[in-house]
């Protein structure tokens, strides 16, 4: 019987041992929670990895989107600087052609000449320095107090000039109107009929300005005019 008892003991030894190394149950549930906590970390680390993610592909869709309109702006924004541009090209070539309208040397009225000259080219001076508002007033001004001047077909095409580029286009066309009604032999008249088709257009009448363009082609076939009338008509 002696004998025995050690062999007991040995034969007890794993069961107690399995039961001091796994705690018994209660091991177990805490090794079942330190799974589910680790579990859940990993969870919560894929589904922040995932919306974050989402977030840079957002991001990157948004950079996408702002480097087009970026690109749509400096474009219009080239559009513009060149229109500018030729506006001013345009402008200069008709001053060179216009500032002494009919060879006039003194108003038709009994004005006096000098001051008529002055003011005149004061007008035309705002219009060359981009004040078009300012331009438009003064050329106006000028048409109300100097009725009878020989600058008066060519201030009412500076008015209309000045009105269309301040977006005073309603008043560019009455202006322009007015040179092609009063003066149309005037040596503005075929440039006067060209802004009356572009105030026109920018009215959002591109039928009448097309008729417009076309007439400025039958009426003054040789000016400078009619070669842009034809190019904005697709004509040779």
């Amino acid at each position: 019987m002696r004998g025995l008892v050690p062999l007991v003991a040995l034969l007890a030894l794993p069961t107690m041992a399995s039961a001091q190394l796994f705690g018994g149950g209660e091991t177990q549930r805490q090794v079942a929670e330190l799974r589910e906590q680790v579990n859940q970390r990993l969870e919560a680390t894929s589904s922040a990895q995932f919306e974050l993610a989402s977030q840079n592909e957002l991001l990157r869709a948004e950079v996408a989107r702002l480097r087009g309109q970026v690109e749509v702006l400096m474009h219009e924004f080239e559009q513009l600087r060149v229109r500018q541009r030729d506006f001013y090209v345009d402008l200069d070539d008709r001053l060179r052609r216009l500032e002494n309208p009919g060879g006039a040397q003194a108003s038709g009225g009994g004005g006096d000449p000098a001051t008529e000259a002055a003011e005149y080219e004061a007008a035309l001076n705002l219009l060359k320095g981009g004040q078009f508002r300012e331009a438009m007033l003064a050329f106006e001004a000028f048409t109300s107090a100097h009725t009878a001047s020989a600058y008066l077909p060519s201030a009412f095409f500076w008015a209309g000039n000045a009105a269309l580029q301040a977006k005073e286009v309603s008043a560019a066309a009455n202006h322009f109107n007015t040179v092609l009604a009063r003066w149309p032999s005037d040596t503005v008249a075929a440039d006067a009929m060209l802004g009356l088709a572009n105030s026109q257009q920018a009215l959002g009448d591109g039928r009448a300005a097309q008729r417009t363009l076309q007439a400025v082609v039958e009426r003054y076939p040789d000016s400078t005019a009619a070669q842009a009338a034809r190019q904005r008509l697709g004509m040779r």
